[in-house]
């Protein structure tokens, strides 16, 4: 793992694109195709705006994403499909989309996505560190055992609290209390995780997951024993660490 460090969020954002779009082309070049996971949420505004200015063959990348609400409607302004759907399925041409249907039943897609996402090496992963320093839904104490790809997941009020905080929701009552979520192990499985982490409301969870031991009480603390994870930080992100 390794961390790098900009004065703003739009910097850290740019460069975790950077190296994205750099490892994707490798990807194609070497092998005439390239896999991607995204994340959602105020994290990755910056970095997705980014990624689709980036020179790529998107039409030769298949796409995953890591979460969706259980019970949301795709029209919903939560909906990560919908997010997804705005900021970046529909500006760029991919090759394969596979989301996540929160809609149906939770326990078939599951195995659905998770059949899917077991045919592909994963090139790159784009996450992000909650508040609470949950990886994708995982929230604490994360599953890190599991070897299912896709796990029905009970979200604690720490991270309804957060999604409320964006202004996602109206209310906490509207966050619903169940998600799917990609699990702990399908996460490491990927060749070069990308992790952007922006905002002084994100210090205490960054310190908290690369300055403790790994555990699952600090699930994305996990992201210290991945070879190829580089953490991008703002300024704010970062201003809790010890070095």
């Amino acid at each position: 793992m390794k961390i790098e460090r900009y004065n703003t969020t739009n910097e850290a954002g740019k460069a975790a694109a950077t190296n994205a779009a750099c490892l994707l082309r490798n990807s194609i070049k070497a092998n005439g195709a390239a896999s991607i996971i995204l994340a959602t949420g105020t994290s990755q505004f910056e970095t997705l705006n980014q990624l689709i200015t980036e020179d790529i063959n998107w039409n030769k990348v298949i796409m995953f994403h890591l979460d969706e609400y259980i019970g949301l409607t795709a029209t919903h302004a939560a909906s990560f499909r919908k997010y997804l759907q705005e900021r970046f399925i529909s500006k760029v041409c991919l090759k394969e989309v596979n989301l996540i249907n929160g809609e149906t039943d939770p326990v078939q897609e599951c195995e659905r996505v998770g059949t899917l996402i077991e045919q592909h090496s994963i090139d790159v992963a784009l996450v992000g560190i909650g508040e609470n320093g949950h990886l994708a839904f995982n929230d604490p104490p994360a599953d890190f055992e599991t070897e299912q790809p896709f796990i029905i997941v009970e979200l604690d009020e720490a991270c309804r609290q957060q999604q409320l905080n964006e202004g996602w929701f109206n209310s906490l009552n509207d966050v619903p209390r169940k998600a799917i979520s990609m699990s702990v192990k399908q996460i490491m499985k990927s060749k070069n995780i990308i992790c952007s982490v922006p905002g002084k409301r994100k210090a205490a969870a960054i310190k908290n997951c690369l300055e403790h031991s790994i555990t699952n009480l600090y699930p994305a603390s996990i992201l210290q024993s991945h070879n190829n994870c580089i953490i991008y930080l703002d300024k704010d992100a970062a201003s809790l660490l010890s070095h």
